[in-house]
């Protein structure tokens, strides 16, 4: 199956659908023939024979197309497909995102055992300069989301 863009993959899909009607009707013509009262032996064989041939390219197209569907799901790198590469990008923002929220956090512990030996200057200074500091981040924030946009 050397298909790769999914219009190919879906008029391939499209003539197994045909072999698969061309198949049954092979198949019916086999069995009207059983059913009459005196059959032809070479005709049931004929037909009988172009039944499996049919059965037989059906199997082979659809565990081709079955074999191309669990790679694709398994999310293995393959041409075509960047699944792979966004849910690397998607995982590395999460990290970050939970990075970001630890440093933020032991930012603040850290803020609450220094204030109690700090004087209230001291405290004030600290305060502001962490307001600077939010206010830093949410511009980086803003200007890196701007960028994942565009």
């Amino acid at each position: 199956m050397a298909a790769t863009t999914p219009m190919a993959r879906m008029d391939q899909l499209d003539k197994v659908e045909k072999e698969v009607v061309s198949c049954l009707h092979t198949a019916g013509m086999a069995l009207s023939e059983v059913a009459k009262d005196k059959p032809s032996q070479k005709q049931v064989d004929l037909l009988v024979t172009q039944f499996m041939n049919s059965l037989q390219t059906i199997d082979t197209d659809l565990n081709d197309h079955i074999k191309y569907l669990s790679q694709v799901s398994t999310g293995q790198p393959h041409e075509g497909s960047s699944y792979a590469s966004q849910k690397v990008l998607q995982m590395a923002w999460h990290r970050l995102e939970h990075a970001r929220s630890r440093v933020s956090e032991l930012d603040r512990i850290k803020t609450q055992h220094v204030s109690r030996f700090i004087s209230p200057a001291q405290r004030a200074a600290l305060l502001q300069q962490q307001q600077q500091q939010q206010g830093d981040r949410g511009q980086q924030q803003q200007q890196q989301g701007q960028g994942a946009s565009q």
